[in-house]
């Protein structure tokens, strides 16, 4: 009687364990989707602003979370078939699948990580220059387009103030036109209205454009953390029920 009962037991434990597994898939399948989604999410919303950033970590972090959004859609069908045909070779594949993931949302992590502990004084370093430097500059279109939409977005003007445009090429040749900002900092654009940098016609934001892109990129960097804290603890929890459902089928005699 011992030996039924071990024996009913152990397949309701092995029972148990493949439901649960069922369960992390779809679990796992939608924190894959919002990995996906917030990877395209932060390239796509404000793509142009890229181009403004000296380091490349903050793009690449992105990619990363795209490329193991992606990896989690695949993964998850493998899953499936692993649990249903409860062979060890599908069940061992899953779990390498599941800690590759891991490993590459570990990476995205400490890149968004690392790139959030020096996002305040790369901009500080850089922005000024790039925006000074290269806006309306022959090959420099993008730059150019992410200045002018950097500032309308978030309604600054300069990199620390309106001031900062004084010492710009654009300001200091031709094109300008008397121009003492660009017409982008302007709160109602029309022809040459950069002409005049009174508070009433153009942005005065405390703090200039750095303040309001640094929030905006520390904010999506957050996100990034989150979401890949997220997937990767969830991903934990599935190698724990994988390998249990391994050992499992390994006893199994039949």
């Amino acid at each position: 009687m011992s030996a039924i009962y071990k024996e009913d037991q152990d397949d309701w434990l092995t029972v148990c364990l493949k439901y649960l597994l069922f369960v992390f898939n779809f679990l796992f399948w939608m924190g894959g989707a919002a990995v996906l989604a917030v990877g395209i999410w932060t390239l796509v919303k404000k793509s142009d602003y890229l181009s403004l950033l000296a380091s490349s970590t903050f793009a690449v972090s992105a990619y990363i979370l795209i490329l193991a959004g992606a990896l989690v859609v695949i993964t998850g069908f493998l899953g499936c078939c692993a649990v249903i045909r409860e062979q060890r070779r599908c069940l061992s594949t899953y779990f390498f699948c599941l800690l590759l993931i891991f490993l590459i949302e570990l990476v995205a992590g400490v890149l968004a990580y690392v790139y959030y502990q020096k996002l305040s004084d790369e901009l500080k370093q850089h922005l000024n220059q790039t925006m000074t430097e290269n806006y309306d500059q022959p090959g420099k279109e993008a730059i150019t387009l992410a200045v002018e939409r950097l500032q309308q977005d978030f309604k600054c003007c300069g990199s620390n103030n309106s001031n900062d445009w004084m010492a710009s090429v654009y300001i200091s040749s031709k094109l300008a036109e008397g121009r003492v900002v660009p017409d982008s900092c302007c709160k109602t654009i029309t022809p040459r209205c950069g002409k005049r940098d009174h508070p009433s016609n153009i942005y005065k934001v405390e703090g200039g454009c750095i303040t309001k892109l640094e929030q905006f990129l520390a904010d999506h960097l957050l996100i990034i953390g989150a979401v890949g804290i997220g997937v990767a603890c969830l991903q934990i929890c599935g190698m724990v029920f994988t390998c249990c459902l391994y050992k499992r089928i390994k006893m199994d005699p039949y």
